[in-house]
């Protein structure tokens, strides 16, 4: 069973073309949500949000909703953090941009810095992954979906999530404990 933090899938998936505002209201927490977790703490998750909806707001009136909506608003944020991470990527081995430090504010100063740590090693490890397999791994993970909500959103069959999932984890694990430096 979805946790609380599950995708809408039961949201109402039809919007009249340019109604995107209709669009926006039922399903920004919900891309707001994707976006914090695909592209992980160093990156403005309003900035995505709002990339989000100016490709929504352009292409609504091309959805011709034989599919789900929510499957849509996902290919177009995962589209959007992919392109953005890949910017940050650059100007970050360009040496134009310093890499930023997760923030986990209301702790202890100590709780803070072991928060931070940890967030990071997370996010580390994620990188390490290929695109589609850090995506599945966030969907079931910190999303909770189940396999077939995975599958529908990624397009593919639910027996190629589960060893995407499979991979996903091992390599995690293994990139953590190196982290960790307990290899």
């Amino acid at each position: 069973m979805p946790s609380a933090l599950a995708l809408p899938l039961d949201a109402p998936d039809v919007a009249a073309p340019g109604d995107w505002e209709a669009v926006y209201r039922a399903h920004a927490p919900a891309v707001a949500r994707w976006a914090a977790r695909l592209a992980g703490p160093a990156e403005d998750v309003e900035d995505l949000v709002q990339e989000v909806f100016l490709v929504v707001q352009a292409r609504l009136p091309e959805f011709r909703g034989e599919g789900k909506l929510t499957t849509w608003l996902y290919r177009i944020t995962v589209n959007v953090v992919r392109g953005q991470r890949r910017r940050n990527r650059l100007r970050r081995w360009l040496g134009l941009a310093p890499a930023e430090e997760p923030e986990a504010p209301g702790l202890a100063p100590d709780e803070q810095a072991s928060a931070r740590q940890a967030l990071a090693t997370v996010y580390r490890a994620l990188e390490a992954l290929s695109e589609r397999d850090r995506r599945v791994l966030i969907l079931h993970e910190l999303e909770g979906l189940t396999g077939p909500e995975i599958a529908e959103l990624e397009a593919i069959t639910p027996s190629a999530v589960w060893v995407r999932l499979h991979r996903a984890r091992k390599r995690f694990a293994s990139r953590v404990a190196a982290l960790e430096g307990r290899r």
